[in-house]
């Protein structure tokens, strides 16, 4: 199951407990993030161990659109990663409602 901005905005604000996984360059997360750990997609299936003992929380992918991080969720579930969201729209969205 997907997440939207405004309910992970939400679940950030109400200090609730969850992993987020930003996918992107190393040049787009420097323009603009929302913290998390930086993973980029080309380099999840090799780093993906960084998050064993996380496999039963709540973690959170995103990208730039929502693209890559689709793909990142699937190598995630693949991996037995049981609660992997990713955010829809990704940053483009983010910016949208929230600003920079």
């Amino acid at each position: 199951m997907d997440i939207d901005v405004r309910e992970l905005k939400a679940k950030l604000d109400a200090g609730e407990q969850l992993v987020l996984v930003d996918v992107r360059e190393p040049d787009e997360r420097t323009a603009f993030n929302i913290g998390g750990k930086h993973i980029p997609l080309g380099t999840v299936p090799a780093r993906i161990q960084e998050l064993a003992g996380h496999e039963d929380e709540e973690i959170v992918v995103y990208c730039r659109s929502g693209k890559r991080s689709a793909m990142a969720q699937q190598y995630f579930r693949q991996a037995g990663f049981k609660n992997v969201r990713n955010l829809e729209g990704g940053m483009l969205a983010w910016v949208d409602a929230f600003g920079s």
